[in-house]
């Protein structure tokens, strides 16, 4: 029999420092994550980020750093499922899909920044269409003039990958 869990709240990935460091973005996507917990206090955290030259080229995966802060912030450790070790948006949906099913779990609140957005509705909403899962999304907004990543660069591959992946499908994404 599978564990029953009443929702997730699934942290997207974004890039850290090489010592492990959250950048503002992730740091802002906890702090979203944790207005969400409070609302949901019987929902556990799907966190996810693993390693990648893009992201993450530290000891542990980013997924790791995002509990860690959770954490500090006073969540208990047994709120927190495995890590979702994905190296790029595709993956955060594929790979968390596992674990959502695993879970039996039927509602998520997927928590990404606003010019993530697009992308990762787009891509989930395809990932989980047969699924019989309830997905909203919480939103953090970017303050794009004093983050420390430039966020100008970020829409930019934002608008080039989600046409990319209307072009070639999910699947075909690596691969063109």
């Amino acid at each position: 029999m599978r564990n029953e869990i009443e929702g997730a709240i699934l942290i997207l990935g974004s890039p850290n420092t090489i010592d492990g460091r959250l950048y503002d973005v992730a740091i802002g996507r906890c702090e979203q994550a944790l207005v969400e917990y409070k609302s949901h206090p019987n929902y556990k955290f799907l966190l996810t980020g693993g390693y990648g030259d893009h992201f993450n080229k530290s000891k542990f995966p980013h997924a790791w750093y995002l509990a860690q802060y959770l954490i500090q912030s006073g969540v208990a450790e047994k709120d927190i499922l495995e890590y979702v070790k994905s190296t790029n948006s595709i993956e955060d949906a594929t790979l968390s899909k596992l674990s959502i099913l695993k879970y039996n779990i039927n509602r998520i609140i997927i928590v990404t920044s606003d010019y993530h957005l697009n992308r990762a509705k787009y891509i989930f909403d395809k990932v989980f269409k047969s699924e019989n899962v309830e997905i909203s999304f919480s939103i953090k907004k970017t303050d794009t003039n004093n983050s420390e990543l430039d966020i100008s660069k970020l829409i930019e591959h934002e608008k080039f990958a989600i046409n990319k992946i209307k072009k070639y499908g999910i699947e075909n994404y690596y691969n063109m």
